[in-house]
């Protein structure tokens, strides 16, 4: 059975960090694409950073709106994945999902088929 768990949120100022962890269980995160999804109050889930498979040799991607800001990374050891979020603005207030289970490079909700419960992030300003 597969078990994703996000940890990590939580409320920080304008201009601050966090960091986001999933940990997986039941699927290796090495062997699969994962990505970070937003959602704030009445909006559509919105795709934020993938790192594909660790065979794939593709770079990390991002959405424009937190390049720069946001990164993601790996550790195969411990079967995690963690968004390092810098210079954090109100407008990155959301619910952050991890997801995992497909290959290639994909950012649609759509194309995973796991999902962590969310783990809220407030930012003030």
């Amino acid at each position: 059975q597969v078990q994703l768990v996000e940890s990590g949120g939580g409320l920080v100022q304008a201009g601050g960090s966090l960091s986001l962890f999933c940990e997986a269980s039941g699927i290796s995160f090495s062997s699969y694409t994962t990505a970070w999804f937003r959602q704030a109050p009445g909006k559509e889930r919105e795709f934020i950073a993938l790192l594909t498979s660790f065979w794939s040799g593709t770079d990390p991607a991002y959405d424009d709106s937190v390049k720069g800001r946001f990164t993601i990374s790996r550790d195969a050891a411990k079967n995690t994945v963690t968004l390092r979020m810098d210079s954090l603005k109100p407008e990155d207030t959301a619910v952050y999902y991890c997801a995992t289970g497909s290959r290639g490079v994909l950012w649609k909700p759509a194309d995973f088929p796991y999902w962590g419960q969310g783990t809220q992030v407030s930012v003030s300003s």
